[in-house]
């Protein structure tokens, strides 16, 4: 099982996450982000994950420091539990509609952080939620995780479906780039790259 925990304790913030790659959907998390606590919610189900989240964040200012560092403890969980790459896809990429909307996710464990985003809002909030921080939790996600991803919203005139399918297509991505490759059968499993690590 691949499993891991991380956390990360500031004047900001104190967070802390468990996730466990090969897991059955389930998700128990509190941020005191609604709208976020329903994104990381879509990414325990969509992606196959077991997911606890626990954060408490300075929200008398805003969420930002409270979105963007449960990102970066995300990632940081991530980059352990997928451990050195052996024998997984590497590669993932989802399309997801809600109703109107639809994304594109593309990811790739690369080792490099990179994160190519283009959501274009149609309104700057979703209830209280500033659609701002959607991409400063990907940014967060990407530089922790050490992987490289870009998600589009294709279309889409409603903000909460525009952010719903981006979370559940970067959950799909994810879910299939850390599958086995079932066609990789040495032993020990070879890492999928020319370079022989990511």
């Amino acid at each position: 099982m691949r499993k891991a925990e991380a956390s990360r304790n500031t004047k900001e913030t104190r967070i802390g996450v468990k996730l466990n790659l090969d897991g059955a959907g389930k998700a128990k998390v509190a941020t005191g982000v609604p709208f976020l606590d329903h994104m990381l919610e879509q990414i325990a189900r969509h992606g196959a994950f077991d997911l606890e989240v626990s954060a408490k964040g300075d929200l008398h200012i805003d969420a930002h420091h409270t979105v963007e560092d449960v990102g970066i403890t995300l990632g940081q969980a991530f980059a352990k539990a997928v451990g050195d790459k052996k024998g997984v896809r590497r590669y993932g990429h989802a399309y997801v509609p809600l109703d109107e909307a639809l994304s594109r996710a593309v990811v790739d464990l690369s080792g490099r952080p990179g994160l190519e985003y283009h959501i274009e809002f149609a309104r700057a909030r979703i209830g209280e939620f500033d659609v701002d921080l959607v991409q400063q939790f990907f940014q967060g996600f990407v530089n922790h995780a050490q992987v490289t991803l870009h998600i589009d919203n294709l279309k889409g005139a409603n903000a909460h479906h525009q952010a719903e399918t981006a979370f559940k297509a970067f959950a799909r991505a994810l879910r299939l780039a850390v599958e086995p490759d079932p066609r990789v059968k040495d032993v020990p499993k070879d890492v999928p790259s020319t370079k022989g690590r990511l």
